[in-house]
Protein backbone atom coordinates (compact mmCIF):
# COMPACT_ATOMS: atom_id res chain seq x y z
CA UNK A 1 0.00 0.00 0.00
CA UNK A 2 1.60 3.51 -1.12
CA UNK A 3 1.37 5.79 1.69
CA UNK A 4 -0.05 9.30 1.29
CA UNK A 5 1.77 12.13 0.62
CA UNK A 6 2.03 14.54 2.84
CA UNK A 7 0.56 16.98 0.67
CA UNK A 8 -2.49 14.55 0.20
CA UNK A 9 -2.93 14.33 3.94
CA UNK A 10 -3.14 18.54 4.26
CA UNK A 11 -6.25 18.56 1.54
CA UNK A 12 -7.67 15.10 3.69
CA UNK A 13 -7.51 17.33 6.89
CA UNK A 14 -8.76 20.40 5.39
CA UNK A 15 -11.93 18.14 3.67
CA UNK A 16 -12.16 16.51 7.18
CA UNK A 17 -12.95 20.15 9.12
CA UNK A 18 -9.14 20.79 10.17
CA UNK A 19 -6.87 24.03 9.96
CA UNK A 20 -3.66 23.57 8.91
CA UNK A 21 -0.60 23.86 10.60
CA UNK A 22 0.60 27.12 11.13
CA UNK A 23 4.40 25.73 10.29
CA UNK A 24 3.29 24.45 6.99
CA UNK A 25 1.76 27.76 6.06
CA UNK A 26 4.58 29.08 6.94
CA UNK A 27 6.19 26.52 4.80
CA UNK A 28 3.95 27.57 2.47
CA UNK A 29 4.57 31.09 2.32
CA UNK A 30 8.25 31.02 2.08
CA UNK A 31 8.30 28.23 -1.03
CA UNK A 32 8.45 29.40 -3.99
CA UNK A 33 6.07 26.94 -5.64
CA UNK A 34 2.52 28.80 -5.32
CA UNK A 35 0.73 25.69 -6.76
CA UNK A 36 0.68 23.77 -3.14
CA UNK A 37 -0.74 26.60 -1.38
CA UNK A 38 -3.12 27.79 -4.13
CA UNK A 39 -4.67 24.30 -4.47
CA UNK A 40 -5.06 23.74 -0.52
CA UNK A 41 -6.71 27.63 -0.40
CA UNK A 42 -8.86 26.14 -2.76
CA UNK A 43 -9.88 22.99 -1.67
CA UNK A 44 -10.74 25.53 1.86
CA UNK A 45 -12.59 27.83 0.06
CA UNK A 46 -14.76 24.91 -1.67
CA UNK A 47 -15.22 23.30 1.84
CA UNK A 48 -16.44 27.01 3.06
CA UNK A 49 -18.32 27.94 -0.10
CA UNK A 50 -18.42 25.15 -2.04
CA UNK A 51 -18.68 26.41 -6.10
CA UNK A 52 -20.59 29.90 -5.22
CA UNK A 53 -18.73 33.39 -5.55
CA UNK A 54 -20.22 35.95 -4.73
CA UNK A 55 -20.12 39.58 -6.03
CA UNK A 56 -21.05 43.28 -5.28
CA UNK A 57 -22.12 46.35 -7.30
CA UNK A 58 -20.93 49.55 -5.95
CA UNK A 59 -21.87 53.17 -6.16
CA UNK A 60 -19.43 55.16 -5.25
CA UNK A 61 -19.69 58.74 -4.28
CA UNK A 62 -17.91 61.40 -2.87
CA UNK A 63 -19.00 63.09 0.15
CA UNK A 64 -20.07 66.13 -1.68
CA UNK A 65 -22.07 65.30 -4.49
CA UNK A 66 -25.48 64.43 -4.81
CA UNK A 67 -26.27 60.62 -4.19
CA UNK A 68 -29.40 60.87 -6.07
CA UNK A 69 -27.08 61.38 -9.03
CA UNK A 70 -23.95 59.28 -8.95
CA UNK A 71 -25.85 55.96 -7.32
CA UNK A 72 -27.76 53.69 -10.00
CA UNK A 73 -30.52 51.79 -9.08
CA UNK A 74 -28.43 48.30 -9.36
CA UNK A 75 -25.95 49.10 -6.69
CA UNK A 76 -25.83 46.76 -3.90
CA UNK A 77 -24.07 49.29 -2.11
CA UNK A 78 -23.56 53.26 -1.53
CA UNK A 79 -19.71 53.60 -1.03
CA UNK A 80 -18.80 57.52 0.43
CA UNK A 81 -15.47 58.55 -0.76
CA UNK A 82 -13.41 61.31 0.04
CA UNK A 83 -12.21 62.65 3.27
CA UNK A 84 -14.50 65.67 5.11
CA UNK A 85 -12.67 68.00 7.03
CA UNK A 86 -15.29 67.84 10.27
CA UNK A 87 -17.49 65.12 11.77
CA UNK A 88 -20.41 67.21 11.51
CA UNK A 89 -19.75 67.39 7.49
CA UNK A 90 -19.35 63.33 7.15
CA UNK A 91 -22.23 62.52 9.31
CA UNK A 92 -24.58 64.69 7.08
CA UNK A 93 -23.03 62.77 4.13
CA UNK A 94 -24.02 59.21 5.75
CA UNK A 95 -27.35 61.35 6.49
CA UNK A 96 -27.77 61.76 2.64
CA UNK A 97 -26.80 58.45 1.48
CA UNK A 98 -28.61 56.57 3.92
CA UNK A 99 -31.51 58.64 3.36
CA UNK A 100 -31.43 57.78 -0.84
CA UNK A 101 -30.10 53.93 -0.47
CA UNK A 102 -33.03 52.39 1.36
CA UNK A 103 -32.25 49.18 2.33
CA UNK A 104 -28.99 49.00 0.79
CA UNK A 105 -25.88 49.40 2.20
CA UNK A 106 -23.81 52.39 3.10
CA UNK A 107 -20.36 52.61 3.74
CA UNK A 108 -17.41 55.02 3.85
CA UNK A 109 -14.52 56.90 5.44
CA UNK A 110 -11.61 54.94 6.46
CA UNK A 111 -10.45 54.31 10.22
CA UNK A 112 -7.65 57.13 9.63
CA UNK A 113 -10.75 59.47 9.54
CA UNK A 114 -12.42 57.98 12.91
CA UNK A 115 -9.00 58.71 14.44
CA UNK A 116 -8.91 62.20 13.09
CA UNK A 117 -12.44 62.76 14.09
CA UNK A 118 -11.73 61.69 17.60
CA UNK A 119 -9.88 64.96 17.98
CA UNK A 120 -12.82 67.04 17.59
CA UNK A 121 -15.66 68.03 20.32
CA UNK A 122 -17.48 64.11 19.80
CA UNK A 123 -14.16 63.43 21.88
CA UNK A 124 -13.43 59.73 21.77
CA UNK A 125 -13.11 56.92 19.08
CA UNK A 126 -16.23 55.42 20.57
CA UNK A 127 -18.14 59.06 20.25
CA UNK A 128 -17.06 58.83 16.44
CA UNK A 129 -17.98 55.40 15.53
CA UNK A 130 -21.43 56.00 17.94
CA UNK A 131 -22.25 59.09 15.60
CA UNK A 132 -21.67 57.11 12.54
CA UNK A 133 -23.60 54.40 13.55
CA UNK A 134 -26.74 56.86 14.68
CA UNK A 135 -26.45 58.37 11.04
CA UNK A 136 -27.12 55.47 9.06
CA UNK A 137 -23.86 53.97 8.40
CA UNK A 138 -23.30 50.48 7.67
CA UNK A 139 -19.13 49.69 7.78
CA UNK A 140 -15.72 51.36 7.31
CA UNK A 141 -15.17 51.67 3.99
CA UNK A 142 -11.59 50.83 4.31
CA UNK A 143 -10.23 49.55 7.55
CA UNK A 144 -6.16 49.20 6.82
CA UNK A 145 -5.14 46.28 9.27
CA UNK A 146 -1.46 47.00 8.08
CA UNK A 147 -1.41 50.77 9.45
CA UNK A 148 -2.99 49.97 12.93
CA UNK A 149 -0.79 50.12 15.58
CA UNK A 150 -3.34 48.40 18.15
CA UNK A 151 -5.56 46.05 15.72
CA UNK A 152 -7.40 44.03 18.44
CA UNK A 153 -7.98 47.63 20.42
CA UNK A 154 -9.50 48.91 16.82
CA UNK A 155 -11.50 45.67 15.92
CA UNK A 156 -12.67 45.53 19.58
CA UNK A 157 -14.19 49.21 19.31
CA UNK A 158 -15.90 48.39 15.96
CA UNK A 159 -17.64 45.29 17.70
CA UNK A 160 -18.97 47.29 20.60
CA UNK A 161 -20.13 50.37 18.22
CA UNK A 162 -22.39 47.74 16.62
CA UNK A 163 -19.70 47.36 13.50
CA UNK A 164 -20.48 43.69 14.14
CA UNK A 165 -19.50 42.54 10.50
CA UNK A 166 -16.14 44.13 9.41
CA UNK A 167 -14.22 43.93 6.18
CA UNK A 168 -10.62 44.52 6.07
CA UNK A 169 -8.07 45.27 4.15
CA UNK A 170 -4.41 46.05 3.80
CA UNK A 171 -2.46 49.24 2.66
CA UNK A 172 0.68 47.83 1.50
CA UNK A 173 1.75 44.88 0.51
CA UNK A 174 2.90 42.85 3.92
CA UNK A 175 6.59 43.17 4.15
CA UNK A 176 8.27 40.79 6.66
CA UNK A 177 6.55 37.15 7.71
CA UNK A 178 3.06 37.58 5.53
CA UNK A 179 1.98 33.84 6.91
CA UNK A 180 2.34 35.39 10.76
CA UNK A 181 0.04 38.49 10.10
CA UNK A 182 -2.94 36.57 8.71
CA UNK A 183 -2.31 34.17 11.65
CA UNK A 184 -2.83 37.07 14.19
CA UNK A 185 -5.71 38.15 11.98
CA UNK A 186 -7.20 34.57 12.54
CA UNK A 187 -6.29 34.80 16.27
CA UNK A 188 -8.76 37.90 16.53
CA UNK A 189 -11.45 36.42 14.86
CA UNK A 190 -11.64 33.62 16.72
CA UNK A 191 -11.27 36.12 19.84
CA UNK A 192 -13.57 38.90 18.66
CA UNK A 193 -16.00 36.93 16.24
CA UNK A 194 -16.57 40.57 14.04
CA UNK A 195 -14.39 39.84 10.82
CA UNK A 196 -16.62 39.20 8.07
CA UNK A 197 -14.20 39.10 5.06
CA UNK A 198 -10.47 40.39 4.38
CA UNK A 199 -8.72 41.77 1.09
CA UNK A 200 -4.92 40.53 1.05
CA UNK A 201 -3.98 42.73 -1.59
CA UNK A 202 -2.74 46.19 -0.89
CA UNK A 203 -4.80 49.36 -1.72
CA UNK A 204 -1.79 51.20 -2.99
CA UNK A 205 1.49 49.94 -4.33
CA UNK A 206 4.56 51.82 -5.31
CA UNK A 207 4.81 52.53 -8.83
CA UNK A 208 8.60 51.82 -9.05
CA UNK A 209 8.31 48.42 -7.38
CA UNK A 210 4.73 47.57 -8.46
CA UNK A 211 3.34 43.98 -6.96
CA UNK A 212 3.52 41.21 -9.67
CA UNK A 213 0.38 38.32 -10.41
CA UNK A 214 2.21 35.85 -8.74
CA UNK A 215 2.91 37.58 -5.19
CA UNK A 216 -0.78 38.70 -5.32
CA UNK A 217 -2.62 35.39 -5.47
CA UNK A 218 0.18 33.73 -3.23
CA UNK A 219 -1.05 36.57 -0.91
CA UNK A 220 -4.65 35.36 -1.13
CA UNK A 221 -3.67 31.82 -0.65
CA UNK A 222 -1.66 32.87 2.13
CA UNK A 223 -4.56 34.79 3.80
CA UNK A 224 -7.06 31.96 3.57
CA UNK A 225 -5.32 29.16 4.89
CA UNK A 226 -4.05 31.39 8.06
CA UNK A 227 -7.39 32.93 8.63
CA UNK A 228 -10.05 30.09 8.11
CA UNK A 229 -12.34 31.35 10.89
CA UNK A 230 -12.57 34.68 8.95
CA UNK A 231 -15.89 33.74 6.30
CA UNK A 232 -14.48 35.50 3.15
CA UNK A 233 -11.83 36.39 1.30
CA UNK A 234 -12.27 39.47 -0.94
CA UNK A 235 -10.56 40.38 -4.34
CA UNK A 236 -11.39 44.26 -5.51
CA UNK A 237 -12.34 44.03 -9.28
CA UNK A 238 -12.18 47.96 -9.98
CA UNK A 239 -8.47 47.60 -8.62
CA UNK A 240 -7.03 44.55 -10.01
CA UNK A 241 -9.10 44.07 -12.77
CA UNK A 242 -11.10 41.22 -14.47
CA UNK A 243 -7.94 38.55 -14.92
CA UNK A 244 -6.35 38.60 -11.62
CA UNK A 245 -9.85 38.53 -10.09
CA UNK A 246 -10.42 35.55 -11.99
CA UNK A 247 -7.40 33.94 -10.74
CA UNK A 248 -7.54 34.37 -7.60
CA UNK A 249 -10.97 33.06 -7.12
CA UNK A 250 -9.01 29.48 -7.66
CA UNK A 251 -6.02 30.53 -4.83
CA UNK A 252 -9.15 30.88 -2.27
CA UNK A 253 -10.72 34.13 -2.63
CA UNK A 254 -14.82 33.61 -2.97
CA UNK A 255 -16.10 37.09 -3.15
CA UNK A 256 -15.44 40.05 -5.81
CA UNK A 257 -15.77 44.03 -4.67
CA UNK A 258 -16.27 46.79 -6.59
CA UNK A 259 -18.19 45.91 -9.51
CA UNK A 260 -19.26 48.35 -11.66
CA UNK A 261 -23.29 49.18 -10.73
CA UNK A 262 -23.69 50.43 -14.07
CA UNK A 263 -25.67 48.96 -17.01
CA UNK A 264 -24.28 50.72 -19.67
CA UNK A 265 -23.04 48.58 -22.34
CA UNK A 266 -21.64 51.05 -25.06
CA UNK A 267 -19.25 48.19 -26.27
CA UNK A 268 -22.02 45.50 -27.08
CA UNK A 269 -24.58 43.47 -24.15
CA UNK A 270 -21.48 41.21 -23.18
CA UNK A 271 -19.11 43.83 -22.08
CA UNK A 272 -22.04 45.08 -19.63
CA UNK A 273 -20.56 45.21 -16.48
CA UNK A 274 -22.99 42.42 -15.10
CA UNK A 275 -22.22 40.02 -17.82
CA UNK A 276 -18.78 40.94 -17.62
CA UNK A 277 -18.49 39.67 -14.20
CA UNK A 278 -21.05 36.47 -14.86
CA UNK A 279 -18.80 35.25 -17.32
CA UNK A 280 -15.23 35.75 -15.91
CA UNK A 281 -16.91 33.55 -12.47
CA UNK A 282 -18.37 31.20 -14.80
CA UNK A 283 -14.81 30.37 -16.50
CA UNK A 284 -13.05 29.75 -13.44
CA UNK A 285 -15.77 27.16 -12.75
CA UNK A 286 -18.00 28.70 -10.34
CA UNK A 287 -21.34 29.87 -9.61
CA UNK A 288 -22.19 33.81 -9.65
CA UNK A 289 -24.77 34.90 -6.96
CA UNK A 290 -25.09 38.87 -6.83
CA UNK A 291 -25.52 40.05 -3.43
CA UNK A 292 -26.21 43.15 -1.07
CA UNK A 293 -23.88 44.75 0.55
CA UNK A 294 -23.21 42.04 3.05
CA UNK A 295 -21.18 39.26 1.75
CA UNK A 296 -23.39 36.83 4.28
CA UNK A 297 -27.06 37.64 4.74
CA UNK A 298 -27.94 39.11 8.20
Amino acid sequence: MIAASPFDQYLERIAGGEAVDARVIEGLAESPDILPAGMLADALKRRLHGTAVTFLRVAVCPFDRSFAEAVPPAAGEVRITGAPDTLEMAVAAVGSARAMAGERTVTGFSWTDVERFAGEAAGRVAGVLARFKEAGLDALAEVPLDLLADRATALEQLRKAGFDRVRVHVQKPIAGDRAAFWLEVGALQQRLGCLESINPLPMSVSAFKPTTGYEDVKAVAIARLAAPQVPHVQVDWSRYGPKLAQVALTFGADDVDGVSASDAAPEGRRRAPLEEIRRNIEAAGFQPIERGGRVTPA
